[in-house]
């Protein structure tokens, strides 16, 4: 198209460099929890066992469920894994089997069967007005183990945000209780609905995950259902330092490289670019436009959180199942995060009509990432590069230098 465009300036090549501590045996970890935890005294032999499962694309995931199952199988119980992610999957079994196996997560790989429905049973409302839902398979079981990791959340600010409560309240709600939990407010409904849950369904134990900056499992604990809430409430303070964050404020532009439903569950971390975007307030990290040029492939489609965004690809929109898109923006009461932004023709028009959108006085200020979730590399222009002097973490390796495209006009960083 013929629109207004400024050239993106030279951009230099930044390592940010976070804090590695890492378990570094998944396997043995959640081993050593799962024996630390008193939980095998309340299972009578055969009790049927459901794990949950979600659609978030936690490390090691595999993994951490494979033990899970083989510490229930030893037990003398009978697991079987149930999908715990609201309405991703476009709120249908096929659609939430097809979240898991992109995780790699089948029955085979496992261990044990997988039993996935959009049923629910009902617990009835709690003080916000919400009504609580429960699996049907999870609540006719013996026994429930919520498997989840602890972080942020990207649409409110909370003691308890995501983690084991809203595992329970949210995810295992499939899309009923997800819908409303949202429409009543996550941040009062979720604690609420999770004591609800655990005081009537059978919840054996939870498993909770702490991620570092590297997408690589920091903590791992087994939690007694008693505990659920001071966990997610502690367990979150320890995400929060790990986080990482984009070390430049403010911005004329930033550039995504990709997003989607296995990189954030608002497809990008509104943490990383800025929770005003979505819920106001104050306006920091203040980006003035961000693009977003591409859709990863495990989203399948679900483009929720493109409404973030100010500008975006061809390529990126062509990628869109609008009905995923949709029942998830609408599950989450939000219809402002699957808005569609400007359309280009490919990235080297996004981000240059992005540029010359955002009016940049001087020299711009500009960044680009992979995704929010890999913040480690990125690329910035030359006008950041001395406040880089003095930032501990932070390194150039490699100077400014013109931006390049291929032959279709899109970035070679990546």
């Amino acid at each position: 198209m013929d629109l207004p465009r400024t050239p993106m300036p030279p951009m230099a090549r930044v390592r940010q460099r976070f804090p590695t501590d890492h378990v570094a045996d998944v396997r043995d970890a959640v081993r050593q929890a799962l024996r630390q935890a008193d939980w095998r005294t309340r299972l009578q032999p055969g009790a049927r066992v459901a794990v949950t499962a979600g659609s978030r694309g936690i490390a090691n995931i595999v993994e951490v469920l494979q033990e899970v199952v083989a510490a229930l199988r030893d037990a003398g119980a009978r697991p079987f894994i149930v999908p715990a992610m609201g309405s991703h999957g476009g709120a249908t079994v096929e659609g939430q089997r097809a979240v898991l196996a992109s995780y790699g997560v089948t029955e085979e790989s496992v261990g044990a069967p997988i039993m996935a429905t959009m049923d629910t049973v009902e617990l009835g409302r709690v003080a916000t007005g919400a009504t609580v839902h429960l699996d049907r398979y999870a609540a006719e079981a013996d026994g429930i183990v919520v498997v989840g990791r602890v972080k942020a959340h990207t649409a409110f600010r909370g003691a308890i945000e995501s983690g084991l409560c809203k595992m329970l309240a949210v995810g295992l709600g499939k899309q009923r209780g997800a819908a409303n939990m949202h429409a009543h407010g996550l941040k009062e409904s979720v604690p609420q609905a999770a004591v609800r849950i655990l005081e009537r369904a059978p919840v054996l134990l939870g498993v909770a995950i702490v991620e570092n900056a590297y997408h690589q499992i920091h903590t791992v604990e087994a939690v007694p259902p008693t505990a659920f809430l001071d966990a997610d409430r502690r367990l979150l303070e320890l995400a929060n330092r790990l986080a990482p964050r984009i070390p430049f404020d403010p911005l004329d532009l930033l550039v995504v490289g990709w997003m989607g439903k296995d990189i954030s569950g608002s497809g990008m971390d509104l943490n990383v670019i800025g929770m005003w975007r979505r819920i106001g307030g104050e306006q920091r990290p203040y980006f003035a436009r961000v693009a977003v040029l591409d859709l990863t492939e495990a989203s399948e489609g679900n483009g929720i959180g493109i409404g973030m965004a100010d500008f975006t690809t061809r390529r990126l929109f062509e990628k869109l199942d609008l009905r995923k898109t949709y029942m998830n923006v609408l599950t989450a009461n939000a219809p402002q995060v699957g808005k569609i932004p400007i359309v280009l023709e490919n990235d080297r028009e996004a981000v240059e009509v992005a540029l010359r959108s955002s009016a940049p006085a001087g020299s711009p200020r500009v960044v680009a990432v992979r995704s929010t979730l890999h913040l480690e590399d990125l690329w910035v222009s030359e006008a950041l590069v001395p406040e880089i002097t003095g930032q501990p973490g932070l390194e150039v390796l490699e100077p400014p230098r013109p931006v390049a495209y291929d032959e279709r006009g899109n970035l070679t960083w990546w």
